[in-house]
């Protein structure tokens, strides 16, 4: 095998394919990145038997070929050899990358002891990339990471019609987000759960193409994007249901700017010891953020509300918070509250008022479990 390519591009092929790496396996193999060199293209691919990554880069070849070298190994090279025309050449049991001057040697690994590439799944639909990455980050922030809940730390993906339901909970916190999708045909409803982290990572990589293409089998969800593909190992389970959760029975709401909310949150927080809440008390034109009590260190801020009816109060984990407020992409946050201890349900706002540019933004919802504060 003989091939050129320039160091760009090897770069950016061998970054997306190395995310299938594991970060430790009892299987050297899996260690592994696949380069396949023939025509005018090299293939690179990444497998550890929950994801795989695969992605094509334009390359000269001279002699068409296979082989597998340990993935990390070659992602450092990559990184430090000089911008320009990188040579690749397979001579026995060794691969030799060089360019400007620079010379690598690096030992084959057995290609018979690689696993095949699981095939990509049918192909179910197509979304906005961009969009897509953006749903996928704003629901993984409630995703649990707590990995003797397998199912807990995963993602729901529900197709429906022309719509896409992404939705993540950890029990304490659930965020639901829906997108517009373009089927290839009509197809029945389906239900998928993958890992949060894993799909973060494949939607954040695929963000830059125009398109992604969404392919559901064999037990894997499938995404492709301009020469870029990957398949991610399903979860067993199901996620739990949010739709009662969702539905509160005459809460209290309260229109709260979201921005200096957000900075008020991290700010007031410095002073909260670990599981200690940040309370929020709610009344008529006001909104009082206060953390610490008693003889401990505390801090308050208050910022201007909307508030329809009763005064209320309601304390949340300020990091679970701040996670809810940086999902939402609107001017302001509206709370619907049920009270102390009980669940608030935070939706975004493009206006305070409830004119038409002030009704609650439904693609994004989160859902917080509210905690008991003294005070």
């Amino acid at each position: 095998m003989r091939f050129r390519i320039e160091r760009g591009a090897l770069a950016d092929a061998v970054a997306w394919a190395a995310r299938a790496l594991p970060a430790r396996s009892p299987l050297p193999v899996l260690g592994g990145l696949l380069l396949e060199a023939g025509g005018d293209r090299l293939c690179v691919s990444g497998y550890d038997h929950e994801v795989s990554a695969r992605v094509s880069a334009e390359a000269g070849t001279d002699r068409a070929g296979r082989v597998l070298v340990m993935g990390r190994r070659l992602l450092d090279v990559c990184r430090v050899l000089p911008d320009g025309p990188v040579e690749c050449v397979l001579d026995a049991a060794r691969l030799t990358v060089s360019g400007g001057g620079t010379r690598f040697g690096l030992a084959a690994l057995p290609l018979e002891d690689y696993p095949a590439l699981p095939a990509m799944p049918e192909v179910r639909g197509t979304l906005d990339a961009a969009e897509f990455a953006a749903a996928v980050a704003r629901v993984a922030v409630a995703a649990g990471r707590d990995d003797t809940l397998p199912v807990l730390t995963g993602i729901r993906l529900a197709l429906d019609g022309d719509t896409l339901e992404l939705a993540a909970t950890d029990r304490y916190r659930f965020a639901v987000s829906t997108l517009g999708w373009r089927p290839v045909a009509p197809q029945p409803a389906a239900e998928v759960v993958v890992s949060a982290r894993r799909l973060l990572e494949a939607a954040r990589a695929l963000a830059g193409a125009d398109t992604v293409r969404v392919a559901l089998g064999d037990g894997a969800l499938g995404l492709e994007g301009a020469a870029m593909s990957t398949t991610l190992r399903l979860l067993d389970g199901v996620l739990p249901r949010h739709d009662r959760l969702f539905a509160l029975e005459q809460p209290k709401v309260a229109v709260v700017e979201r921005r200096p909310l957000s900075e008020a949150v991290k700010r007031v927080a410095v002073v909260a010891e670990r599981h200690t809440p940040v309370r929020l008390a709610f009344a008529a034109g006001a909104v009082l953020l206060e953390a610490g009590v008693g003889d401990d260190d505390t801090a308050s801020q208050r910022l201007p509300a909307a508030l329809a009816g009763a005064d209320t109060a309601v304390a949340f984990n300020p990091a679970y918070l701040a996670d809810a407020l940086g999902a939402l992409d609107t001017p302001y946050v509206e709370f619907a509250m049920l009270g102390p201890g009980q669940r608030a349900l935070l939706t975004g706002r493009r206006a305070v008022d409830g004119g038409p540019a002030g009704v609650a933004d439904q693609g994004h919802r989160h859902l917080l479990v509210a905690v008991k504060s003294p005070g």
